[in-house]
């Protein structure tokens, strides 16, 4: 096992309060890190719950420190949606992906 990955609750359990929107959640275990398996696992969950169950909106978060799980995110076209407290974790950057966005320029 390199780590686990998954989703918060279902659609509308997410740090926002988004109605609909899925937030993921991951972790790489330190001796398996900057292999690509973490944008690995998001970019298949993603494309899992938009393919099979057509959710559209997806959230992540990280701490503010943790530029590579920001990289993960970025690079699979989350933007930044601001910041956010949590009472677990503290402070956490909020990244949100809108692939309806995607789909209609791949329809035009």
């Amino acid at each position: 096992m390199v780590g686990h990955a998954g989703f918060h609750g279902p659609p509308g359990v997410n740090g926002r309060d988004l109605p609909g929107a899925l937030e993921l959640a991951y972790t790489v275990f330190a001796p398996h890190r900057r292999h690509g398996y973490a944008r690995e696992a998001v970019a298949a969950l993603v494309d899992w719950a938009r393919s099979v169950h057509g959710i559209r909106r997806f959230l992540a978060s990280s701490a503010p420190d943790n530029e590579p799980s920001t990289s993960v995110v970025t690079s699979i076209g989350f933007v930044d949606a601001g910041q956010r407290w949590d009472d677990e974790d503290g402070l956490e950057l909020v990244f949100e992906l809108d692939t309806s966005a995607i789909e209609c320029a791949r329809g035009a």
